[in-house]
């Protein structure tokens, strides 16, 4: 099953998410009433704050959602905090290599399998009231971001990490780093293969474009848009569609009055 759909018992096409970088909680709460499976409060891209972070869980969880947070780098102390905060998963940017795919897992694991702190007074920890055994088992969904030439090229290595749950294909920056000299469609058939090829999730974050060709290449989650986008694009739209009736009925009673 799909760790990152909506409902436990949701198997067709993938799961649909869609990143929060407002901190406005109203943001994941418009997400879940729309009928997305998950989102992903980016800490990356953004300067909300931890408080804003912990609104965004608390509430899309209770919405019925999945809550990813993606980190800006790998900084143990972050990666705990979000995971005691209650975070399904945590998406780490740029995992170039194996060395630093094992590194985002010992972050995620308590010991011995990693170097997590223990917080059991923590949300995730049900402030504690949660039995222990079921605090530590809790360990959330590592997800690589896979965003460069160096890190396809090392994508088999990257998925046999064990702990690491998730591959999700980084378009944007890889076709950066690819300088546009290389087949976008080769990297995404190489990443999900080799996730399959390991058991693991496989993902991708694309723009309203891209849809119908990422819907047929079978990812099991696709970031498919975001609040700020869906704010910037209603609005132009709309004052769009206001300025262009303006214009008709300006239009229209020129012609009235000359007739």
């Amino acid at each position: 099953m799909n760790a990152l759909h909506r409902c436990p018992d949701q198997t067709d096409g993938p799961a649909w998410g869609a990143w929060i970088k407002l901190s406005s909680v109203e943001s994941t709460e418009i997400m879940a009433q729309a009928g997305f499976d998950f989102c992903v409060v980016d800490l990356e891209h953004t300067l909300m704050d931890l408080s804003a972070v912990l609104t965004h869980l608390a509430v899309g969880q209770a919405l019925g959602m999945r809550m990813l947070v993606r980190i800006p780098d790998l900084t143990p102390s972050l990666i705990q905090r979000l995971l005691d905060a209650g975070a399904d998963g945590i998406v780490a940017p740029h995992v170039d290599n194996a060395e630093i795919a094992a590194r985002f897992v010992q972050y995620t694991r308590f010991p011995p399998r990693g170097a997590r702190g223990s917080g059991g007074t923590s949300r995730a920890g049900g402030w504690g009231r949660t039995p222990r055994p079921d605090y530590l088992a809790r360990t959330g969904l590592a997800i690589g971001q896979i965003e460069s030439v160096a890190a396809v090229a090392d994508v088999e290595s990257i998925a046999r990490v064990d702990g690491l749950g998730a591959l999700m294909l980084g378009p944007a920056d890889l076709s950066l780093d690819a300088a546009g000299h290389a087949d976008p469609a080769m990297f995404s058939s190489t990443v999900r293969a080799a996730a399959r090829a390991a058991g693991l999730l496989v993902g991708t974050a694309v723009g309203a474009s891209a849809l119908p060709r990422v819907h047929d290449e079978q990812y099991d989650f696709i970031v498919c848009g975001n609040d700020v986008t869906t704010l910037a694009t209603g609005a132009s739209q709309l004052i769009e569609t206001v300025r262009d009736l303006m214009s008709r009925a300006a239009i229209i009673e020129h012609e009235e009055h000359l007739t």
